[in-house]
């Protein structure tokens, strides 16, 4: 009597725990079920860049030039290199919109010296109104050969106005 009472309490522990986890993996397959209906976005991993103007560089060319923001990015496959910048002083930023003035890219890794390309109708690749503040320009120099990569540090130089240190994106 005693070793039937000793099966029969082990044949109910085994259906209370074969029941039990049945009932913990249908509310983990119900929670599965819910998050793959309203799935959570994952945000787009950040890097790190540091900002080249930071500090004294940067209320230097917001001082003297009246410009912040500036970046020098890849685009067109590489084929051409986009310099942007923002005007904080309308004045003091003309020299950065002057048509009179050639500005140049110079990449010393690379050894190459890029010019802003003018096109038959359009004109030159570049931005040459009045600045006004609080607005974004840009200018794109011609990386024929694509010779200055990603990664590159360079000068962008226009008249007495000269940026150097900028990285490529």
């Amino acid at each position: 009597m005693l070793e039937h009472n000793a099966t029969l309490r082990t044949k109910s522990l085994l259906l209370a725990a074969v029941l039990g986890s049945s009932i913990l993996i249908f509310q983990a397959g119900a929670q599965t079920t819910s998050q793959a209906q309203n799935p959570k976005p994952t945000p787009a991993p950040m890097r790190y860049r540091p900002d080249p103007f930071a500090g004294r560089a940067g209320r230097y060319y917001a001082l003297i030039w009246g410009v912040d923001s500036m970046s020098v990015r890849w685009a067109e496959s590489g084929e051409v290199i986009r310099f942007c910048w923002r005007v904080l002083a309308a004045e003091k930023a003309k020299t950065l919109n002057d048509k009179k003035l050639e500005p140049f890219l110079i990449d010393p890794q690379a050894g190459v010296k890029l010019v802003v390309p003018t096109l038959d109708k359009v004109g030159q690749l570049r931005q040459s109104r009045t600045p006004e503040g609080g607005k974004s320009y840009w200018m794109a120099f011609s990386n024929k050969g694509r010779r200055v990569k990603r990664g590159d540090h360079v000068s962008v130089v226009i008249g007495k106005f000269r940026a150097d240190g900028l990285m490529i994106e």
